[in-house]
């Protein structure tokens, strides 16, 4: 799902980068609303766990993998604006410590996933749960319907990012015959069924954990927490020896096509393609960078939540004293 460098022309991708500013600094003032000092765990915890669950591919057909995104996950556990800065923290660390999607195509990549992504998933969640304020909360009606908003979020989280990379692939002159158009676009359609599925279990376990962390994200509660953290190195530890090496649709769109990643010269990506280059097991090079991953995902997350909260608690003080 993410664009490297060279797959987007100067006009298209110049222009994303600049709208992506202002759509993520709309969704971090959204974001000072809804923050408190007690939830910032909560953004490390979850920023950690989608950073984990993408580095875990799976099959979805004719040689191409896919991954969780996670926008809708984040969006039903933290809300839609706190999860979009989330997500765009995950696509700039992924960028320049991973070598995982462009630096130039940084605002292309987030826009698609961070902003447009996230909000297209918490769309339909949004929606059912307004209508089931109004209504019981224990209607087995009511919980079906909310379990359909949330499968059908993350489908359509997925199709709007991937819909959108296409476009913009179209819009910057990328040759693509129909036919291939319209198998990136069935593949595309596999992986966010996947999507949704995994988006449905995984708030199904968050609420057998604690049932009020997503009805009431200020009380996530520390056990809760830990397993999720501890799922999360599980997935790193575990899932990078059963994950498919096949490209997901960007790339294998990319290698039908010739086409191959840019990065500037200038660039030196760490932990580029998720390993640790001291060690000689594969499996320990993986492990290693995943766990890396972890905790500097945490860490930007936590500081981001910080920072956001004290804006907010600022912003608070200055009202009460003007008011006074």
């Amino acid at each position: 799902m993410h664009i490297p460098d060279g797959f987007l022309s100067p006009p298209v991708w110049a222009t994303l980068d600049v709208a992506a500013v202002p759509a993520v600094a709309l969704m971090a003032r959204g974001a000072r609303q809804e923050i408190e000092e007690r939830r910032i765990p909560l953004l490390g915890v979850m920023g950690a766990f989608v950073f984990a669950a993408q580095m875990i591919n799976f099959p979805v057909g004719l040689g191409t993998s896919g991954h969780l995104v996670g926008g809708t996950l984040l969006a039903i556990t933290l809300g839609p604006a706190a999860a979009s800065i989330v997500m765009t923290a995950i696509i700039v660390l992924q960028a320049f410590i991973f070598q995982d999607g462009g630096i130039v195509t940084l605002g292309a990549n987030v826009v698609n996933m961070a902003v447009v992504g996230v909000l297209a998933g918490y769309l339909p969640y949004r929606l059912v749960s307004g209508a089931g304020a109004r209504r019981d909360g224990d209607n087995p009606t009511s919980t079906r319907w909310r379990s359909s908003a949330i499968f059908l979020g993350g489908v359509l989280s997925v199709l709007a990012s991937a819909c959108l990379a296409l476009a913009e692939l179209l819009i910057s002159g990328v040759p693509m015959p129909r036919r291939m158009l319209w198998v990136s676009l069935g593949l595309f359609l596999v992986s966010a069924l996947i999507e949704g599925v995994i988006t449905l279990a995984a708030v199904g376990a968050i609420e057998r954990l604690n049932p009020l962390w997503v009805r009431s994200p200020k009380d996530s509660g520390s056990r809760a927490l830990g397993v999720v953290a501890i799922a999360a190195v599980l997935l790193v530890v575990a899932g990078v020896v059963g994950a498919s090496a096949a490209p997901d649709g960007v790339w294998s769109l990319a290698a039908q096509l010739g086409m191959s990643a840019q990065p500037p010269s200038w660039l030196h990506a760490p932990l580029a393609g998720y390993q640790v280059r001291n060690f000689e097991s594969t499996w320990v090079r993986k492990a290693s960078a995943g766990i890396a991953g972890l905790l500097m995902t945490y860490a930007i997350c936590a500081l981001a939540g910080r920072a956001m909260a004290a804006r907010a608690l600022t912003t608070r003080a200055g009202v009460r004293q003007r008011s006074a």
